[in-house]
């Protein structure tokens, strides 16, 4: 279905309204979580980025409505960077699943599992650089580093959940797509 076109005439840009949003996130609602989850690897603070994220986009200044489906996954971003606050230091700091209040992830979602238990930074470069296809310069930008924390970032991320991978075998194929929701730039490379 089309995005509603807004109410100036034909010579002025077409811009995403509300409703768009409000459908995008309902059609979305499992890619753009899992992505809030992915980042904060919290259920909680993945809810509330969720949320916020909606709000943020309905709020937001004029938005193309070709750009509305990227423009609601990269204010989920930008909302869990801000309620996370990833830091490049490398601490070796890893996330711990805990089911009171967490999600546990079976061992069949080897591929999840792998992401969730990476340290914070890394994991949230490797979402960001490898799952949604950010550039460098864009997570050095919304990260707030340097290009050699995201490049060291994604490289320790890569190692380890290679490494996971080989502790866990067999492993389940790792499809991206998985976790890029139905973002049509990926479907068109698959």
């Amino acid at each position: 279905m089309p995005l509603a076109k807004s109410t100036l005439n034909e010579a002025n840009p077409v811009y995403a309204i509300a409703g768009d949003f409000c459908r995008i996130f309902a059609e979305d609602m499992k890619g753009l979580y899992l992505l809030s989850f992915l980042l904060t690897a919290d259920s909680e603070k993945a809810e509330k980025c969720f949320v916020s994220g909606l709000g943020d986009c309905i709020e937001a200044n004029s938005v193309f409505a070709d750009w509305a489906r990227s423009w609601a996954r990269r204010t989920v971003v930008q909302n869990a960077i801000r309620t996370i606050e990833p830091t490049p230091l490398y601490s070796g700091e890893r996330t711990h699943f805990h089911r009171a209040n967490r999600v546990v992830v079976a061992h069949d979602d080897v591929p999840l599992s792998a992401v969730l238990s990476l340290p914070t930074f890394d994991r949230f470069v490797f979402v960001m650089s490898a799952l949604e296809r950010y550039s460098d310069q864009e997570c050095k930008a919304l990260l707030r580093c340097s290009q050699q924390d995201i490049v060291a970032a994604r490289e320790r991320a890569l190692t380890s959940i290679g490494a996971y991978a080989e502790r866990t075998a067999p492993l389940a194929p790792f499809d991206a797509r998985e976790f890029a929701g139905t973002d049509a730039s990926l479907a068109k490379t698959a």
